[in-house]
């Protein structure tokens, strides 16, 4: 019998604490960096080892349930990405920051998974199954919210203070200086109002009973039907989003004369943060209305043709350099309604490869190997793009995206999963 745990005050302060880390680390980061000077190069392979700490999550997270409780876990893993931040901004002012911020924001990276690994087993743990389904909305809405404030309110701050000192670099000392008291703000939040529901004897009790079957939890996903395609499908799936996410913000903020489109970085912000948000929620609610109705199979080929085509917006943006803003808007609008759209189908294949026994298990392998494709070819995007020049490159994506549309057609699944039952 779980008590009263009021979850109304804690679950959308927390899961807007796993978020606003990501957002800072995987995009806010290639801003940052971009704008102190730092090449497309070492933005793209640098940046994108960041995700590493998403992809191996699975390998140690029964560390977490072995010791201590959850909440302790999170607690301590949000205070250590706040302290991590506020030294990034100490970093940046210094002679090699490059090196040593991107340390520090390993550290932070890898406690932001651990975060999430903590915060997604404390909702199970402190929540119903009634209320782990009423509050999924809510976690979902409040994790777009912490993206809303990385990816558009935190770069328009940076902005903002690039133009008030003139100077870029104290700029985004003090930018990542006030994330970093921003989360240590959330920390102490969710101090007072997470409920205390375990303790570490019985987590330790529960992590040994389940210490024996975790290898053969791991074994039994790779012996999943058509494990080797599907695999293959995850890792080439985002092949071309993933090289895309990391030039596309180089790209808006270079100059023309280098093939870029010389927006300032508060013109991102606003952009991504603001339209692109509602944009990718839109398209991520319409995209599981659409499968909830007719199920996955209907909607897979269109959905991930939608979330890829309007790759051929920047292909224009970067040919015809438009001198209006307002196709700017535009194109990320529809690349962002696409991608949310998409994404819809992705994912909810992502949890029919995790049916099953050990669903969790399966489901956090799964979005490893999702990690794992974004972070290889991104590791490699900003050289592509250095050699084939922005308009290349571009259209060097949208070919990028063909692999896992061709695989699509081979993946066997329930023509109707997804779909809702009716009730009789």
């Amino acid at each position: 019998m779980k008590i009263d745990n009021r979850p109304w005050y804690w679950i959308p302060v927390l899961n807007f604490a796993s978020g606003l880390p990501y957002a800072i680390i995987i995009s806010v980061s290639v801003i940052m960096y971009k704008n102190l000077g730092i090449s497309n190069e070492d933005i793209g392979i640098y940046t994108s080892l960041l995700y590493l700490p998403w992809v191996i999550k699975p390998l140690w997270s029964p560390f977490i349930d072995l010791y201590s409780t959850k909440r302790k876990w999170f607690l301590f893993m949000q205070l250590l990405i706040a302290i991590a931040f506020v030294i990034v901004g100490l970093t940046i002012p210094m002679n090699h920051f490059f090196v040593i911020s991107l340390a520090v924001f390993w550290v932070a990276a890898f406690a932001s998974a651990s975060n999430d690994v903590a915060s997604d087993g404390f909702y199970m743990l402190a929540l119903e199954k009634d209320q782990q389904s009423f509050f999924l909305g809510i976690r979902s809405t409040f994790y777009r919210l912490s993206m809303l404030t990385g990816n558009g309110l935190i770069v328009v701050i940076g902005g903002y203070l690039e133009q008030r000192f003139g100077d870029k670099q104290q700029a985004w000392s003090y930018t990542m200086i006030i994330v970093g008291l921003l989360m240590a703000v959330l920390t102490v939040y969710n101090y007072f109002s997470t409920p205390k529901i375990e303790t570490t004897t019985q987590s330790k009790e529960k992590a040994l009973e389940s210490k024996v079957s975790f290898g053969s939890v791991f074994s039994s996903f790779f012996q999943k039907k058509q494990i080797g395609l599907v695999l293959t499908f995850i890792l080439l799936f985002r092949l071309g989003e993933s090289q895309l996410l990391k030039m596309l913000t180089p790209f808006l903020i270079d100059e023309k004369s280098v093939g870029g489109m010389g927006l300032t970085t508060q013109d991102v912000g606003i952009i991504y943060g603001t339209f692109g948000v509602i944009s990718l929620t839109l398209g991520g609610i319409l995209g599981g209305i659409a499968i909830s109705r007719d199920g996955l199979r209907k909607w897979m080929l269109p959905m991930i043709l939608m979330m890829h085509l309007p790759i051929i917006g920047f292909i224009l943006l970067s040919h015809f350099h438009p001198e209006s803003v307002y196709y700017v808007y535009a194109t990320v609008i529809a690349e962002q309604f696409g991608y949310g759209f998409g994404f819809a189908a992705f994912m909810m294949f992502l949890i029919y490869v995790a049916e099953g026994e050990s669903k969790t298990s399966h489901y956090s392998l799964a979005t490893g190997f999702m990690a794992l494709g974004m972070m290889l070819p991104g590791m490699l995007s900003g050289f592509i793009q250095e050699y084939l020049g922005y308009a290349n490159f571009f259209i060097w994506v949208f070919i990028a995206t063909i692999p896992g549309l061709i695989l699509s057609r081979y993946l066997i699944y329930p023509d109707n999963f997804g779909k809702k039952t009716e009730e009789k």
